[in-house]
């Protein structure tokens, strides 16, 4: 019977932690994770004539940054037997994730993805149709891996990848197949990133909006984006979304550059972003996941925890990689060890 989690208060540092493949993680990220192709400079992507490769997915970008802040963390998934399968698993590995849990499908691929930079915005081009991690199911929550976490990080995307994807995430966030029979309240505490992807959703935006609204209502801990939700759910302030998501007990509602608003047990706090040059904001969103759950590992309280979210988010948007090498520890100390002038004053190196 695993232990209990830790509360989600109190203040406790911890010490960086030494990865040893297939010990007991203190957080387990699942889902699809890619080969990602991008330009090395800002031209769109039909106009350049090499490409770079790196890897890429909401939850192992969220492992990436969990490990690089010193804690356990083990990714779950499948993966095709091929090039992109291999390079994923040896970075992961040298980030300090462990991916002993991880199956090898011989007959299905490894998704790919494109990036595009455009004036507007960077645009992402999917080939992740039929892929190895779109035959993740509901079978996945028998592995002790997962029971044994204190924490398990999920995300919408998988949601949306395959009916059977989407059967293992009911299965652990409204079924609870993470609890023992005996204390259904029990098993890890569970975090959703809602992370609507429109291009994945073939159903359509309704679609969407019901099934993931159904997740996070589930979730122990819900981080969602302030646009995304209204996009969603038509709720345009913070405070709608909180009182949309209400039956889950902590809600962190982002909003780009303004700064982050969670809500927990009756108490509203609001942390402003750090001031940051953006190069790219892909994978920003996942690395505040990864500070703030960083910060809930460590019993810090709850503005300690957007603080070390937006640090983290800050490290995303001054870099083209969907991965962040993540601050060392004697700078996001110091920064969360500022008061509330020094923070609003801070900007980034």
């Amino acid at each position: 019977m695993p232990l209990p989690p830790p509360p989600l208060t109190a203040d406790r540092p911890v010490q960086a932690a030494e990865v040893v493949p297939g010990q007991t993680a203190d957080v387990v990220c699942v889902g699809e994770t890619m080969a990602v192709l991008s330009p090395p400079d800002s031209r769109p992507l039909d106009e350049q004539p090499t490409l770079t490769m790196a890897i890429g997915g909401a939850e192992s970008n969220v492992a990436c940054g969990l490990a690089g802040l010193g804690h356990r963390v083990a990714w779950l998934s499948r993966l095709g037997d091929d090039p992109f399968a291999r390079r994923i698993l040896a970075e992961l590995t040298a980030r300090g994730v462990d991916v002993t849990g991880v199956e090898t499908d011989p007959a299905r691929p490894t998704g790919v993805y494109f990036k595009d930079p455009a004036p507007e915005g960077t645009r992402t081009h999917y080939y992740r149709g039929g892929s190895a991690a779109t035959l993740m199911g509901p079978e996945l929550t028998r592995l002790p891996v997962l029971r044994l976490a204190r924490i398990v990080h999920l995300s919408g995307v998988a949601a949306a990848l395959s009916e059977s994807c989407a059967g293992l995430l009911e299965a652990i966030l409204v079924d609870r197949a993470l609890s023992t029979e005996a204390d259904k309240a029990g098993g890890p505490i569970v975090s959703f990133d809602v992370n609507h992807r429109p291009a994945l959703w073939r159903s359509g935006t309704a679609d969407a909006a019901k099934n993931l609204l159904t997740l996070a209502r589930a979730a122990d801990i819900v981080f969602v984006g302030r646009d995304e939700a209204e996009a969603l759910w038509g709720t345009p302030r913070p405070d709608d979304v909180a009182e949309l998501l209400g039956p889950a007990p902590l809600v962190v509602v982002k909003d780009a550059e303004h700064g982050a608003t969670s809500y927990a047990a009756g108490t509203r706090t609001f942390v402003p972003a750090l001031p940051t040059q953006v190069v790219e904001p892909v994978g920003a969103g996942d690395a505040f996941a990864a500070g703030y759950l960083s910060a809930v590992l460590e019993h810090r309280d709850e503005r300690s925890r957007l603080r070390l979210g937006h640090i983290a988010a800050s490290a995303a948007l001054r870099t083209r990689a969907d991965v962040p090498e993540m601050p060392p520890r004697t700078e996001t100390d110091r920064r969360l060890a500022l008061d509330e002038v020094e923070w609003s004053m801070a900007t980034t190196a």
